[in-house]
């Protein structure tokens, strides 16, 4: 596939809002952006034949508050840390407290059920463990970066403890889903991972009797807070939260910005139910690529965004170049998708990502 996500350029496509009230905004945008991106660089996401209600779930995660401090403009924000060392916080951890918002859903649900019901199905969906089960997003999310670095080397015991507690509560998170009915097969045309999509007939897994389970569904794991520390650093303290969590899906996708090429060898190719790995900007191309030859697991290509978003021009002899730099490396031994992710702004040259498109897709479809 080659898949373009449109969510942070959306501002560059969506026609002007017409709607006021916030639910009906959000039913108008959810129509709109899918119109607007296959208008705009028709890529091979797949246009939905239903409207996606999603399920609102919430969390105070461990019983802590943590605060988030947003950049006046754009998407850059600072983390106030809830607590600076782990002697500190680890006292101060409780179980979560996740809550499905019935009424808030149902809301939701009948609304759009009284003014898209007889144009278009109604289809549940839960995007909640598209995002969540990332540990250590929720340590820098608690502690800030720095003060997660610092624990590593200062209270390395403190740090293997607190990422154990991080990891049970979110695999408890995964049990309270299945038994509150709210987990749903995600084998189709759905989102999971950062940018990729989960068409596979190997979901649901042997046993499945209706009920939905984890292992029934695609899971996303990923660790991009963690990547200044060693391959020997990341064994000892991110893989083995990374593996539990990878253990509780049928198929999981791994990754998002960070260069997972470091930590393949001694870590990440031993992942259960690896089926795609995120290849970003920042990774070795040619390393991955060697390893990942007649795998089943997917390369995962994201290209960089500098191509389509740093000025409103498109070099396209230099844009063509660097994907056939790709496609020279995976040589047809190589399961591949491509997936550019944040743009940001198109400079008011919305074209550049059709063509952006439609090279890659013949590039692609060259190489198999």
């Amino acid at each position: 596939m080659v898949v373009m996500e449109e969510w942070t350029f959306a501002g560059d496509i969506l026609p002007p809002r017409r709607c006021a009230h916030p639910l009906a905004a959000d039913m108008e945008r959810q129509l709109t952006q899918i119109i607007a991106a296959y208008e705009t660089f028709d890529d091979d996401k797949v246009v939905p034949g239903f409207f996606a209600v999603d399920y609102a779930i919430s969390t105070d995660f461990l019983g802590l508050k943590w605060k988030r401090v947003n950049a006046a403009e754009g998407v850059g924000f600072h983390i106030e840390p809830v607590f600076e060392t782990l002697e500190e916080g680890l006292p101060l951890i409780r179980p979560s407290v996740y809550a499905f918002e019935r009424e808030k859903t149902g809301a939701y649900e009948k609304m759009t059920g009284d003014v898209l019901g007889d144009i278009l199905p109604l289809v549940k969906k839960n995007p909640f463990n598209q995002w969540f089960m990332t540990p250590t997003q929720h340590v820098v999310e608690i502690m800030g970066m720095e003060n997660m670095y610092c624990a590593m080397m200062n209270e390395p015991n403190e740090f293997q403890e607190f990422m154990r507690l991080v990891t049970e509560d979110l695999i408890r998170c995964l049990r309270w889903q299945e038994e509150e009915g709210l987990l749903l097969l995600n084998n189709g045309n759905d989102y999971m991972g950062s940018g990729s999509y989960c068409f596979s007939d190997e979901l649901p897994a042997g046993g499945f009797a209706g009920k939905v389970r984890s292992r029934d569904t695609w899971g996303h794991v990923n660790s991009q807070e963690s990547i200044g520390i060693s391959p020997d650093q990341f064994a000892e303290f991110i893989y083995p939260s990374c593996e539990k969590l990878a253990a509780e899906f049928g198929l999981v996708y791994y990754g998002c910005c960070e260069p997972v090429h470091a930590y393949w060898d001694k870590s990440l190719s031993r992942l259960p139910n690896l089926r795609k790995i995120s290849i970003s900007p920042w990774c070795d191309e040619a390393f991955m690529a060697e390893r990942l030859a007649g795998e089943k697991i997917i390369y995962s290509r994201k290209p960089s965004p500098n191509y389509i978003g740093i000025k409103a021009e498109f070099d396209e002899e230099a844009f063509t170049a660097y994907i056939k730099s790709t496609a020279a490396l995976l040589n047809r031994r190589v399961k591949a998708e491509f997936i550019f992710r944040d743009i940001y702004t198109l400079h008011g040259n919305l074209s550049k990502t059709r063509k952006a498109v439609e090279i890659t897709r013949q590039i692609a479809e060259g190489m198999y």
